[in-house]
């Protein structure tokens, strides 16, 4: 792809501030897109816009993705700003405690599937009518492996990213053939602030099942979604790919 490829387009990324979502921004804006930030953290949104070579590429939006009124405002002001969304990267998770599932509370369950599965669906809801009567988009999911693969001690997690893979398998679908697609991406562990969230037993277990024996990095993965997100990627939707060291099995 050159510098050009995203040339007029405009994008959504949450979780943009940090980690996977602000390398996926940076790489999109590189490009010629105009990037929407949209993360929980003001702060850390503020410091990633001016990381960006051209700062006014980007439009940081502080807001809480699992509330419908909430998403629905940030695409009016991005819509606003930047023009309608070509582009929607759905790359905002946390990982929960990672304990046995009968330890797990039903607040933290609730929690998780609400920022790691809800969120999506609010995001893609919103931003699908005008892609679709456009006749063009690029959706990208980014689920984990555990989503194919479960990981123990992480049920809720493993849960919300199965069902993220069967959203976006779903909405491949029903969008085939409109111009729009929708894919997910399934890494294996990446090192990220989301580390800071799990034990280091966990952490332990999960470079343990990675062959290459290493974690994956941010420009890796952003590499595959930027990919996904261009026209180039014109014949794959509903599709689920591997960023995982060799970890996948199926």
């Amino acid at each position: 792809m050159s510098e050009a490829d995203f040339a007029g387009r405009s994008a959504v990324v949450t979780g943009a501030a940090r980690g996977i979502g602000l390398a996926v921004a940076q790489r999109l804006a590189a490009k010629g897109a105009r990037v929407a930030l949209w993360d929980l953290d003001a702060e850390a949104l503020n410091a990633a816009q001016a990381a960006f070579a051209d700062p006014q590429s980007a439009l940081p939006c502080t807001l809480d993705i699992t509330e419908e009124a909430a998403v629905e405002a940030a695409l009016a002001r991005t819509t606003e700003a930047l023009g309608p969304p070509d582009i929607l990267v759905n790359n905002a998770g946390i990982t929960g405690p990672n304990q046995k599932t009968w330890d797990y509370s039903l607040a933290d369950w609730q929690r998780l599937i609400d920022v790691d599965l809800t969120a999506v669906f609010l995001c893609c809801r919103a931003v699908l009518p005008g892609m679709l009567a456009r006749g063009y988009g690029r959706i990208v999911n980014v689920a984990s492996i555990a989503g194919k693969e479960g990981n123990p001690n992480a049920a809720a997690y493993s849960s919300a990213k199965a069902a993220v893979i069967g959203l976006t398998k779903s909405l491949g679908k029903e969008t085939a053939g409109s111009g729009v697609t929708v894919n997910c991406v399934t890494p294996a562990a990446v090192e990220t602030d989301i580390f800071k969230q799990m034990t280091q037993e966990h952490i332990d277990y999960m470079l343990s099942k990675i062959p290459m024996g290493r974690f994956g990095t941010v420009d890796e993965v952003a590499a595959l979604v930027t990919w996904l997100a261009s026209a180039e990627a014109s014949f794959s939707t509903g599709a689920v790919f591997d960023v995982s060291g060799g970890r996948a099995t199926y």
